[in-house]
Order: structure tokens, then C-alpha cells, then sequence
């Protein structure tokens, strides 16, 4: 008899598990993350009705990879250039939410009697709202298209930084078991100045190789390099002391840049959807029921923080954020659960043992019954800002919406705002590449030259002379390039702010030459290194043409790959007018719809929904302010100006199905080349093809006339149909069987 290992026992043991619960719940239509826990809770060694795993330590070790194929797929959906986009109602409702969450897990747990880490670790587990359920109830609910559905989807993009941030200085507090003021900021400054070095890169590297080799790359090879990709970030992110998931997380955002994002989310699929029920199954197998049921208080009270303490943070950000009552309400009611972050989290807490284990447990039971509410909390949350605004005093009102109208107004940017801010943004950006391509000569090129090429004095000559050479663009960059060039150019028309801009000028040049001394320093004496970084200061003014060429087309280079992608996500970025809740988004007609082939007019659009149909996307080909004569085709995507009522009564209509109407038949109908013989009792009888009514009562259509032994293929509409004319028609057999019993009914 063949041994199996206990490994691929206990794999199939989970999968199998797996297997039926997603069936049982698919049933239900429920999550499928709590039907994986439950999975993991049967077949765990609590439970033991059903077979049980022999060994967890392998089983973590997949929950890891699980883990991250999670934070790479999240990373694809995440983008910078979202984040930097999301606005700041988002972010402010963002920072509230977690702010207020962190606070009122941190008193929740004092107020339990639990240690200081754990409750510090509970503030950290519900400031994180679930992206997979928000997404999944939005879908079943149809709310995607609504106004407050954009600002929560925004809000979940801050959330995903926010919890790598959380992830990083809780395994920080953790290490140092106190609030080292010190250690914690040296952990965000070293996080921030990794993340940009890994950002810049990989947007500057990543897209062109992927362009460059695009014609050797069919999916398997898509696939395979872009796991390749997201597990060397995964080691390189272990190398400097981060945890493996957010070197998949990095990654994922990296690609999601790139023009492939989308192949590669498609691809991915599959293995994140398999790692990441065996992570989730193994979440049930650490839970222990007795603890479940002896922290049934505990549960109860942290659900009852989750919900309220998550909507009226969100509700309160939004407010403040300038978003109308109605607004604000919606998106506090839909974020109020907690979900895989969460998980991870608590992991992070088990893995370093910091916490408790009653810890993971609860969590995860919070988890699940706030994922349980959160269909019933999004529903709810209409009829509850109704309660509210019946209840609101009318001055209260009034001040709410004219905040709303004037946090709206559009600002003007002054020349030194621009100045200041490019001058900051550079010199954030610049710096941090100078410090990483120091730090990786010191570390590498110096002594690969040193000791293995070139000994002695000239050795670090040419170790740093290639440093240099690489840091020369930014140096230029920093010290020279002006990019707001005509608003410094106004600045500087008024002779009362000359002074200032020196200044400026002076210390960006400043600032350049520490970059060159701090080089220097590292191999030279003090006295050296001054007098050669003015020499070299004095090249760069020398070349300085040269080296601008040469930034420049790094810079182009740059912006290429960071624009190569078109973000259409219309549904987190609508356009708002306030306080009248009208928005724009944007619809795809899917090619069962019933408005598939009618044009406007027909439709009614405007005149039975009071809506406008602002633009229609298809293909490459993007219609701006169509008529009323243009028709609708099969994945075309219509944009819709209107309220959330207006826009709802149009989504119905555009995600309503075509039904055949005759036979009571529904679906695809079948169509073939039929063949009919045109008797002496023919109703088609010396009529010709256009008044034969062949296309209006078969909905097919003639494309071909046997006539006296001659072959007429699509025949001319003004033909005569005489007796023994043999008709080919394309269309439904059933359909022209009718024709058939008309013309014998006739006879």
C-alpha cells in the first residue's frame, strides 16, 4: 500500500472541506469566507465529528502563501494613481473611521480587563474594513452605481495603505514592547522611503520589460513571470525587514500600473482563489468553539463598537468632508464589518506572540457576524437617513446642506502653491533615489571594485565616479530643473519676491551638494570631500546639457509607464453636483440587454427616467453628447447623468434581459438554413420578398431563391415569389414551421 504524506492528506482534507461548504453556501448565497471558516472549524482539532488535519505547521505555511496571493490581488487593485485620486472626501472619512476605531478597540479591550497589547492589536483589527464583502453586497444590491458606493470605494483604497502602515508599527511596538516614539517613526520613515524606491523603480523597470518581451509572453508565460515577480518582492521585502505580504502588496500595485493589470488580475484569479481558501479555511482551524462561546460577552460588546462606533466615524468623516447627510449615512451604514485585513492582522499578533490566543478567535467571530450584517446594514441605510432628516430640526438642515454647497466651491492655486509643492516633490523624490543609490554602491558596487578590480586609491576613484555618474540626472534635476517653470516666471515678475526665489534657488543647490558630500564622506576625509564635491559641482554646470538630455528621457521614460494605463473606474470617480445629488456614471451594456439595438429616442431615455445619456464608450471610440437617433450596441458603456433614484430605474432597464415572446420560450433561440417549397396555396404567392412579411413573421430572412432551376443567392426585395420557387431562410426553424401551418391553413 502507498504511504501518502501527511501534507497532501491534510491538503485534500481542506480542499474537500472547502469544496462542500462553497457549495452549501453558494446554496445560501452567503460569503464564501464564512463558509471556509466553518470549513476549517470542522475539520480542525477541535471538532471532532469529522476527520482531522495531522499536521497545521504545513498548513500555515500555505496559509501564508495564501496570504500572499491575497495582498499581491489586492495590490492590482489598489493603484497609486487611484490613491492619489480618491480625493480628499475619501481620505478624510478614511482617517476618521481608523482614527476613532483604533481609539474605541484600545477602550473596548481596557474596558474588558485585556492586557495593553491586546488591546492595542483589537484598535487595529476593526479600523479595517472588508473589501471582498463591500464589493460582493454592492454587486448583489445593484448600489455600485450610487454616489455614496464611489466615496467607499475610495475610502477602502486609504484603508489598504493605512493597514500596511498598521502592519509595519504593530510588528514594531511589538519588537520593542513600548511607545518608542523614536523606533515608531524610524519604522514609517523607513517604510516611506522603501515604498517610494520600490514604487519608482518598479514603474520606471517593470512596464518596459513587460512591454519588450510582450511577444514572447502568451498566459502561461504572462502567469508564471508575474508570480516570479510578486515573490522576489516578497524576499526582498523579508531582506529589510518587512513582513512577506507587503512585498506581494508593493508588487501587485506596481503591475496594477502597467498595461497587462487587467490579464494578470484574470490570470491570477484562480491561484489567489485556491491559496486563499486554504488561508481562510485555516483561520477555522485555529478557532477553538469553547472560546467562542466562553468570550460570548466580549463578542457581542466588540460587535455592537464594530457597527456603531464604524457608521458614525464614516458618517461623522463625511460630514466634515463636505458630503451631504444622505451621503454620509450610506457610506458609514455599508463599511460597518471587518474582514481580511483583519485576519491578518490577528495573525501578525499569534505570529509574534503578543496576543492572547482568545484573541484570533474573537476577532474572527466579530468577523463573521458583522459580515452576516452587512447586506442588512446597506439596505437599511435609506430608510434610516429618512428617520434621521424627519427627526433634524430644519436649521440644523439648512446648515448641513449650505456646508455641503460651500466645501464644493472650486479653489484657485497660487503660483507659490504650485512652486512650493513641486519644489517639495521633488526634493522627496530625488533624495530618496540619491540615498538608495549611495546606499547600494556602499553596499555593492565599492567593494566589488575594490576588492575584486581595482585596489587602492583609484579604486575609490572609480567607485565613486560610477555613483556619481548615476546620481548625476538628479543631482541636475534637483539643484537646476524648474518644473513650473511659468509660475516661478510670474513669481519672479514682482521685484518683491526676487529675493525669496534665490533663496530657493540657493537652497536646492545646497541641498545638492550635501547629497555629493554625503558620496564623498563615505570614502574620503572631510577636507576631500569638500573640494571635490565643488569640482564636481562645477562639471555638473559644465555638462549641464548633457545631463538634462539625459534626464529628460529618464523622466519621459518614467511618465510612459505610469500613464500607460488608462484607469476607467467611472463608479469611484463621479462627478457631483452639491447639494443636488445628481452625479455621473457609467453603465456596460451586456449583450442580452434589452436596450441592445434601439436607439434613444426609441428608449426614452430623458423623457421617461429624467436622465441624460452624457457620453456612450465603444471600443476605441468614445461618442460625446450623442443624438437621440444613435443606437445602443452590445458592450457599449453608456454614461448617465442623474440621482441615485433617477440612475437605479435606468440600471434596471439596462440590466433587464431580452425574453422571446412567442411560446413562452426563453434563451438563445436555435437558427439554421431552412428550406421552404412555395405551393399553388402559398401565402407567399406572386408577392414579392419585401411584402412577403417573411422577415417580420420568422425573424429571418430570405438569402437565397431557387427559380426555374436558376440559383439566386441574396435576392433583389422586388422579386416576384412565384409557385415552385424553393426559398432558403435563415432563422428559427420553429418560426418558419409557423409559416409553413399559416400557408396550409390557407390552402
Amino acid at each position: 500500500m502507498t504511504h501518502l504524506p501527511n501534507l497532501v492528506m491534510d491538503l485534500g482534507l481542506i480542499l474537500g472541506a472547502a469544496g462542500i461548504m462553497t457549495l452549501v453556501f453558494k446554496k445560501l448565497k452567503q460569503p464564501l469566507v464564512l463558509g471556509y471558516i466553518i470549513a476549517g472549524l470542522l475539520v480542525g482539532p477541535h471538532f471532532n465529528l469529522f476527520p482531522t488535519i495531522v499536521e497545521i505547521e504545513n498548513i500555515n505555511v500555505w496559509a501564508e502563501i495564501g496570504v500572499i496571493f491575497l495582498l499581491f490581488t489586492l495590490g492590482l487593485e489598489f493603484s497609486f494613481k487611484k490613491l492619489v485620486k480618491v480625493g480628499g472626501s475619501s481620505s478624510i472619512m478614511a482617517l476618521v473611521e481608523v482614527v476613532v476605531m483604533l481609539l474605541l478597540g484600545y477602550l473596548t479591550g481596557k474596558l474588558l480587563g485585556w492586557s495593553t497589547m491586546d488591546s492595542i492589536f483589537l484598535g487595529g483589527i476593526l479600523s479595517i474594513s472588508s473589501t471582498t464583502i463591500i464589493i460582493r453586497a454592492f454587486d448583489e444590491l445593484g448600489v455600485k452605481s450610487q454616489r455614496f458606493a464611489g466615496l467607499v470605494f475610495g475610502v477602502l483604497i486609504v484603508e489598504d495603505l493605512v493597514a500596511i502602515l498598521l502592519m509595519v508599527l504593530l510588528s514594531t511596538l511589538a519588537v520593542s514592547q513600548q511607545f518608542a516614539g523614536t523606533e515608531m517613526l524610524a519604522a514609517v520613515l523607513k517604510l516611506a522611503f522603501f515604498l517610494v524606491v520600490w514604487f519608482l523603480a518598479g514603474i520606471f523597470l517593470i512596464p518596459t520589460f513587460l512591454r519588450k518581451a510582450s511577444k514572447l509572453m502568451n498566459d502561461e508565460t504572462l502567469l508564471i513571470v508575474s508570480i516570479a515577480l510578486c515573490f522576489l518582492m516578497v524576499i526582498l521585502a523579508a531582506q529589510v525587514g518587512f513582513s512577506p505580504a507587503l512585498g506581494a502588496f508593493i508588487m501587485g500595485s506596481i503591475l496594477a500600473e502597467t498595461t497587462k493589470a487587467e490579464k494578470i488580475e484574470h490570470l491570477v484569479a484562480s491561484v489567489k482563489d485556491l491559496f486563499g481558501a486554504i488561508f481562510f479555511v485555516s483561520v477555522g482551524i485555529l478557532i477553538n468553539p469553547e472560546t467562542i462561546l466562553s468570550y460570548a460577552g466580549p463578542i457581542a460588546l466588540i460587535t455592537v463598537v464594530t457597527i456603531v462606533g464604524k457608521m458614525v466615524s464614516i458618517t461623522g468623516g463625511g460630514l466634515m468632508a463636505g458630503q451631504g447627510l444622505k451621503t454620509s449615512i450610506q457610506s458609514g451604514m455599508s463599511v460597518s464589518q471587518i474582514g481580511e485585513f483583519s485576519f491578518i492582522i490577528a495573525t501578525l499578533g499569534l505570529t509574534l506572540n503578543v496576543t492572547s490566543d482568545f484573541l484570533y478567535p474573537v476577532a474572527v467571530a466579530v468577523s463573521a457576524i458583522t459580515t452576516f450584517t452587512t447586506p442588512y446594514m446597506i439596505k437599511l441605510s435609506e430608510p434610516f437617513h429618512k428617520s434621521i432628516e424627519r427627526v433634524l430640526p430644519a436649521k440644523w438642515k439648512r446648515s448641513l446642506n449650505e456646508y455641503s454647497s460651500g466645501a464644493q466651491t472650486i479653489s484657485t492655486t497660487s503660483d507659490w502653491k504650485l512652486v512650493l509643492r513641486s519644489y517639495t516633490i521633488n526634493l522627496v523624490v530625488y533624495s530618496v533615489i540619491m540615498i538608495a543609490i549611495v546606499l547600494l554602491s556602499i553596499r555593492y558596487l565599492y567593494p566589488l571594485v575594490t576588492e575584486h578590480l581595482i585596489s587602492g586609491i583609484w579604486g575609490d576613484i572609480t567607485a565613486v565616479a560610477i555613483t556619481l555618474s548615476f546620481m548625476a540626472p538628479f543631482l541636475w534635476a534637483l539643484a537646476v530643473h524648474h518644473p513650473q517653470k511659468e509660475a516661478q516666471g510670474r513669481i519672479w515678475a514682482n521685484k518683491n519676491y526676487r529675493s525669496l526665489i534665490i533663496v530657493l534657488e540657493f537652497i536646492r543647490i545646497g541641498i545638492a551638494i550635501l547629497f555629493i558630500g554625503f558620496l564623498l564622506n563615505q570614502v574620503f576625509s572631510v577636507l576631500v570631500a569638500i573640494v571635490v564635491g565643488l569640482f564636481i559641482v562645477c562639471l555638473l554646470v559644465v555638462f549641464s546639457k548633457r545631463i538634462q538630455n539625459f534626464y529628460i528621457r529618464i523622466e519621459n521614460r518614467f511618465m510612459s509607464n505610469l500613464n500607460a494605463r488608462e484607469i476607467s473606474a467611472a463608479s469611484k470617480m463621479t462627478h457631483t453636483l452639491v447639494p443636488w445629488e445628481a452625479h455621473l456614471t457609467s453603465f456596460d451594456v451586456s449583450p442580452e440587454s434589452a436596450v441592445v439595438g434601439k436607439s434613444l429616442v426609441e428608449l426614452q431615455i430623458r423623457e421617461t427616467y429624467g436622465v441624460n445619456v452624457a457620453v456612450i464608450e465603444r471600443g476605441d471610440r468614445t461618442i460625446m453628447a450623442p443624438t437621440r437617433y444613435e443606437r445602443i450596441f452590445p458592450d457599449d458603456k453608456i454614461y448617465i447623468f442623474g440621482t441615485d433614484e433617477q440612475i437605479e430605474t435606468v440600471r434596471q432597464l439596462i440590466e433587464s434581459k431580452v425574453v422571446p415572446e412567442l411560446n413562452g420560450e426563453a434563451g438563445k433561440e436555435e437558427i439554421r438554413l431552412q428550406k421552404l417549397v412555395v405551393s399553388a396555396g402559398s401565402m407567399l404567392l406572386n408577392k414579392t420578398v419585401r411584402a412577403s412579411g417573411v422577415r417580420e413573421k420568422t425573424k429571418g430572412l430570405i438569402v437565397g431563391i431557387e427559380k426555374k432551376g436558376e440559383r439566386i443567392l441574396n435576392p433583389d426585395s422586388e422579386l416576384v415569389i412565384e409557385e415552385g420557387d424553393i426559398l432558403w431562410i435563415v432563422g428559427s426553424p420553429w418560426r418558419i414551421r409557423q409559416l409553413e401551418a399559416a400557408k396550409e391553413l390557407v390552402v
